[in-house]
Order: C-alpha cells, then sequence, then structure tokens
C-alpha cells in the first residue's frame, strides 16, 4: 500500500462529510480573518502585533502560519483532499490556541475560554483517525491508488 493510498484511504460514511464542511468552513473564515482582514479579522500585521504581544514570536511569522493552516487546511476540508495531513495540522493549530490563549480563561466562551477551540480539536483528532469519507476527494484518489 502506498503512502498516498494510506492517508487518502477512509470507509465510504457520509459522516465525515458532515463534519468536514461546516468546519472546513469555520475554519477558512477564522484563516481569513488572520490572512486577509475579512470578516472583521485584523489581518496579518495585527494578528501578528496580537500574537507577539502574548509570547507567541515572531507575530508575523505566526499569523501566516496559523492563518495558511486555518484558510488552506479548511479548504482542505471542505473539498476532501488530504484530509488527514490538513486535520492533523489543524488540531495541532488548535492545541496551540488553547494552551496559549484560553486554558487560562477556564472552559466557556462567553470567558474566552477554550470550549469552541475544543470542539475544533475534537472534530479534526476525529478525521485524522476516520478520514474524508464520502463526497470527497480523497475517497476519488484512494480508489485510483486501489486499481
Amino acid at each position: 500500500m502506498s503512502y498516498l493510498e494510506m492517508i487518502t484511504r477512509s470507509n465510504n460514511s457520509f459522516a465525515a462529510f458532515a463534519l468536514r464542511l461546516p468546519i472546513g468552513l469555520t475554519f477558512m473564515a477564522h484563516g481569513a480573518q488572520k490572512l486577509f482582514a475579512w470578516f472583521g479579522g485584523y489581518g496579518l500585521e495585527g494578528t501578528g502585533q496580537w500574537m507577539a504581544s502574548i509570547g507567541l514570536e515572531p507575530g508575523y511569522l505566526m499569523a501566516l502560519m496559523a492563518g495558511s493552516t486555518e484558510f488552506f487546511g479548511g479548504l482542505a476540508l471542505v473539498f476532501g483532499l488530504l484530509v488527514r495531513p490538513a486535520a492533523a495540522m489543524l488540531a495541532v493549530t488548535m492545541l496551540v490556541a488553547i494552551f496559549s490563549v484560553h486554558f487560562v480563561n477556564g472552559l466557556f466562551m462567553s470567558n474566552n475560554g477554550y470550549e469552541f477551540a475544543l470542539a475544533l480539536l475534537a472534530v479534526t483528532v476525529s478525521l485524522v483517525v476516520s478520514g474524508a469519507g464520502n463526497l470527497s476527494l480523497d475517497n476519488i484518489i484512494a480508489k485510483k491508488q486501489s486499481n
């Protein structure tokens, strides 16, 4: 079994699609806030300054990495392309967000806590384990690899 087949193979369930679509769009929106200042975000400069202020240095590079992971990782989830590696990178991003920003504020979002990031982490870990499922480019790639 090739490495490509290993990371694209999954079951033919629609469950992963039900997770991928809304979570992918959510990640894309958050990434667009960081990268392009869309949807009320601060763009790379503003996000980079904020990240530097909380100790994530160099701030601009951290903003670029987090924004790119969220935007392009979210895009990968939406299309179901290389979902396992994209979801793994998004999971790491959520771990950083939880422990560098939200954990000290407790669980609840109303206090800037980690509950939303934890939910996103749970979905991304689930997708790392399950793969893209049905209605995905990964499913098409895996079928071609097995022939």
